[in-house]
């Protein structure tokens, strides 16, 4: 739509906002609500990286490098202030203030991790894509054969679904002479939100059987 990285950034972090005021004040568990903010974090995190690498002229590595930085700072803020980083523990406003933060710039560091390995390591989306889903294995192993802390595997995992969710959105979207399939942006969107709708139903299904 040829807004800008800035302006678009500044759209999607007011959507965020928003849509994690709803979920702070909320009394009840609603999963649309939830896996609402969870996109606009998505949306957000990718103009933001964008964002950072692009228009700020610091690339991927140094924009990395600065989320990396802020992400760090947003746990350790969160532990200092809350004594745990664990998702299990998120039982007050203040706590859950620190998770749609830490979950907000995860996904923008993960944008700007995917976007390197997919333009400048060589590696291409699918390169990319299989190198992040090879990772995510690894750590789906530690877990279930492990004792390293479940808090930091979730961490972990979280950060590297972004990168691969966004090398697989270019692998879809990008043109064949950029090593994409060339479904289109609006097509491929409805695809994948088809999927989560039906993923978001499925396990509210699971959890509360017969609508209990």
């Amino acid at each position: 739509m040829n807004l800008g990285y800035a302006v678009s950034s500044l759209i999607f972090i007011t959507l965020f906002i928003v849509m994690a005021g709803l979920q702070l004040f909320s009394k009840s568990y609603h999963p649309f609500l939830y896996w609402s903010v969870i996109v606009a974090t998505t949306t957000a995190g990718t103009t933001m990286a964008d964002f950072a690498d692009r228009s700020l002229g610091v690339g991927y590595v140094g924009g990395s490098l600065v989320l990396l930085v802020i992400l760090i700072v947003l746990l350790g803020l969160w532990r200092c202030v809350m004594g745990s980083v664990s998702v299990d523990h998120i039982v007050s406003p203040k706590a859950e203030t620190f998770y749609w933060a830490t979950i907000l710039f995860s996904n923008t560091l993960g944008t700007a991790l995917g976007d390197f390995f997919a333009d400048d390591s060589g590696f291409g989306y699918e390169g990319a894509a299989i190198v992040f889903a090879g990772i995510l294995a690894f750590i789906a192993l530690a877990y279930f054969w492990t004792n390293v802390s479940r808090t930091l595997l979730f961490w972990l995992a979280f950060i590297l679904t972004r990168p691969l969710g966004a090398t697989l959105g270019d692998l879809l979207t990008k043109p064949y002479a950029h090593g994409g399939m060339n479904l289109g942006r609006i097509s491929s969107s409805l695809v994948i939100a088809i999927f989560i709708v039906v993923g978001i139903l499925f396990t509210s299904f699971r959890v509360h059987p017969r609508g209990r």
